[in-house]
């Protein structure tokens, strides 16, 4: 893997484990060669890591939409900072520029961009791996949602398994780099429910 794209809040969180989360998954990137793709921020977890992997003498992008960058939140030292013209075109970049996905704790916009990850995932739009590094058990009630969604019959049960999640860095890249994605008809699965109802 050349790059990882994560997805991460632009504020610090509660706790001072979120931004060590954010600093030992910049480390880790940097000491196995893989490249940052992110979104541009110079604040919260999002400048944390950022700032880590550079200090680390590993590659960073920054994404990020003009209206966001005019507000004063990119980080405009970045050597490579990519100003788009929204969010959908942020997203579409990254997809890009990134052959995986990794979500840290955040906020609404962080889940929001991982999940239409993991739904291109499902769709087979690509096959890149898509893990949380699950800090402090933050992603608890998401995956027990996640599992409420399969046993209710909304979800594969095979897709499940695309999301990977692990509370090292260092174990959830080695899961990214043994990722299968599961072969799933989505077309086919969705006619069988409905017939099934």
């Amino acid at each position: 893997m050349n790059r990882i794209c994560v997805f991460c809040g632009s504020s610090a969180g509660a706790r001072p484990e979120y931004l060590e989360a954010a600093a030992e998954l910049g480390q880790c990137l940097a000491r196995k060669g893989v490249g940052l793709v992110y979104g541009g921020g110079r604040v919260g977890m999002m400048g944390k890591i950022a700032a880590t992997v550079i200090d680390c003498g590993g590659d960073v992008i920054g994404v990020i939409p003009e209206d966001l960058a005019r507000r004063e939140v990119a980080f405009s030292d970045l050597p490579d900072l990519r100003i788009v013209d929204s969010m959908h075109a942020r997203k579409a970049l990254m997809v890009e520029l990134s052959d995986g996905f990794i979500l840290l704790p955040g906020g609404l916009g962080t889940m929001e961009e991982f999940f239409e990850m993991l739904t291109w995932g499902q769709l087979g739009i690509h096959k890149k791996p898509c893990g949380l590094l699950d800090v402090q058990r933050y992603f608890g009630k998401l995956v027990d949602l996640v599992a409420h969604t399969v046993a209710e019959k909304f979800v594969d049960k095979e897709n499940l398994s695309m999301i990977l999640m692990n509370e090292s860095p260092e174990k959830l890249l080695r899961q990214f780099e043994n990722y299968r994605p599961p072969a799933v008809d989505k077309a086919k699965w969705t006619l069988q429910m409905a017939n099934a109802g």
